[in-house]
């Protein structure tokens, strides 16, 4: 199921559920001009939980996190991925904040639904342990939600 980064990755899209979401600060830093495209989508078998600070989805069978698909731009898609694993804090080791995975992800604004895969970056062993241990769940599984439902 996972990949770990390597040296030459396909060009995947990224699948994007927190601060990387159009309009959202990371994204105005790392991804604005640098996406050929951006599609509202859905990870299934994932629950979406409150960072501190930022979010991470962790495997979860019936769960399901929202957001969106970029497509980056191929005479940049190198050096996004190197910064965003450096955002994510991404390690060959699996050692980081997030571990980077290729994952199918469907896309909700076709009329097909279609699936497709994708880079999504996963809270990393850590994390999802301290996760699992004392949840923090966002149960919309959408992170912007997070400012408009209040407490849950």
């Amino acid at each position: 199921m996972a990949e770990r980064p390597t040296g030459s990755p396909s060009q995947l899209p990224f699948f994007v559920y927190g601060t990387l979401r159009p309009g959202l600060v990371n994204h105005d830093r790392h991804l604005t001009g640098r996406c050929a495209e951006a599609r509202p989508a859905v990870l299934a078998g994932a629950a979406l939980h409150e960072g501190p600070g930022f979010p991470y989805a962790v495997p979860a069978p019936g769960r399901r996190v929202v957001g969106d698909l970029l497509t980056i731009r191929p005479d940049v898609y190198a050096r996004v991925l190197t910064e965003l694993d450096e955002l994510e804090e991404c390690r060959p080791d699996g050692s980081g904040l997030y571990v980077r995975v290729q994952l199918p992800v469907l896309v909700t604004d076709a009329p097909e639904r279609r699936t497709r895969p994708a880079w999504v970056y996963l809270a990393g062993p850590a994390q999802a342990a301290r996760l699992r241990a004392a949840p923090t769940l966002i149960p919309s599984g959408d992170w912007t939600d997070r400012w408009t439902a209040g407490p849950a």
